[in-house]
């Protein structure tokens, strides 16, 4: 059987009493949208990141582009962000109108380079995008600053950092607002789709709500303005709502499993992950770099193991966004980042011998190759 990078069914296994009481738990309550597991789970969210609003979504991608539209930027504007990134983060950008400005990353930890977005700043800019990429956070400071000086916001994409932190502040926390996937493989993960949008900014908090339930602020029917049906699930709220009780453990987990490849793989010539001063990398993936990738994943194919890359093609040299003008070569590291960069398998639960596997397989194939 081929080894997974990912696997929910010894988690399912493990909690599978709590999921299904999760589940019996909104179907017995007599109300199945925007009840009482939402509200319950929105605070609890906004609890654990000091905050003091949430905004439950259907997804992640749309937890940014509400967020957008809840910060007013639209058409005219542009956002500065990366393209070492999952797509949807761009396309959130793209889908309000404004328009997406690149920085390239630091070829350490693949995260934005932030001594480039002074100059990325101009006067149409609205907002800074950082991503806190594999599972830590950007350097957050010199973008405040840079925030205040031009007075531009901040949106977080927390899609891939629930429960890390920066010099002590979890991820979501240190902008005006922060966007949250909960895609199944996230280190807070729902059994389907879900995100949320998390902000200490009242007036953010109400457009988020009107925005994600069709502009509609207190009547059923009655459109304040033109608005979205993004609600997050009462099923997935109720589910989460008890993961997020075990988000600390399911870091230990990932942390452990991280402890364990850097070990093992330490005398080789990967080069495995790095984090940056003051951050606690919570690993939602293992990401390493080797200038022989492709070989090394073809070769592995023979041991039955195939892993997967985040990401293979950078944002800007994607056919879909050739409007926006990037030339190859203009995000000279985020390319060559993306032509070595690979995941190992890794979450809470992967069976230890599973990861033995993967750890034996790859010193075999990086002692011949």
């Amino acid at each position: 059987m081929p080894t997974l990078v990912w696997d929910y069914l010894p988690e399912y296994h493990d909690e599978h009493d709590d999921i299904l009481d999760a589940v019996e738990t909104v179907f017995s309550s007599g109300r199945l949208v925007l009840g009482k597991s939402v509200s319950s789970f929105e605070a609890e969210f906004a609890g654990y990141h000091g905050v003091a609003h949430c905004v439950g979504v259907d997804n992640g991608t749309n937890a940014i582009r509400l967020a957008l539209q809840a910060m007013g930027i639209g058409k005219g504007d542009e956002v500065i962000t990366v393209a070492n990134t999952a797509a949807p983060t761009v396309l959130a950008i793209d889908a309000v109108g404004a328009t997406p400005v690149f920085v390239d990353v630091d070829p350490s930890t693949y995260l934005m380079n932030v001594e480039q977005v002074a100059a990325a700043i101009t006067p149409r800019t609205r907002c800074l995008l950082p991503v806190h990429l594999y599972g830590q956070c950007v350097e957050m400071e010199p973008l405040r600053r840079l925030a205040d000086k031009h007075d531009v916001l901040i949106l977080e994409d927390c899609a891939q950092a629930h429960g890390a932190r920066h010099h002590g502040s979890v991820a979501g926390s240190m902008g005006t607002a922060a966007a949250f996937s909960f895609y199944p493989t996230k280190v807070l993960g729902a059994y389907g789709d879900g995100g949320a949008t998390i902000t200490g900014d009242a007036t953010i908090e109400a457009n988020l709500r009107r925005h994600r339930y069709y502009g509609m602020e207190q009547r059923y029917y009655v459109v304040e303005t033109p608005g979205h049906n993004c609600r997050l699930d009462e099923v997935q709220a109720e589910i989460l709502r008890r993961k997020l009780r075990r988000l600390d453990q399911y870091v230990k987990g990932r942390q452990a499993v991280a402890d364990r490849y850097a070990e093992a793989l330490s005398d080789t010539d990967l080069v495995l992950p790095t984090t940056a001063e003051g951050n606690t990398h919570v690993y939602y993936v293992y990401v390493v770099r080797h200038p022989r990738r492709d070989a090394i994943l073809e070769a592995l194919k023979a041991h039955d193991i195939q892993l997967n890359i985040s990401y293979p093609w950078p944002v800007h040299t994607m056919t879909g966004f050739a409007h926006l003008g990037y030339a190859e070569g203009s995000l000279p590291v985020t390319e060559s980042v993306a032509k070595e960069i690979f995941s190992l398998p890794m979450y809470p639960s992967l069976p230890r011998e599973t990861q033995d596997r993967v750890i034996e397989a790859l010193r075999s194939v990086l002692s011949t190759i």
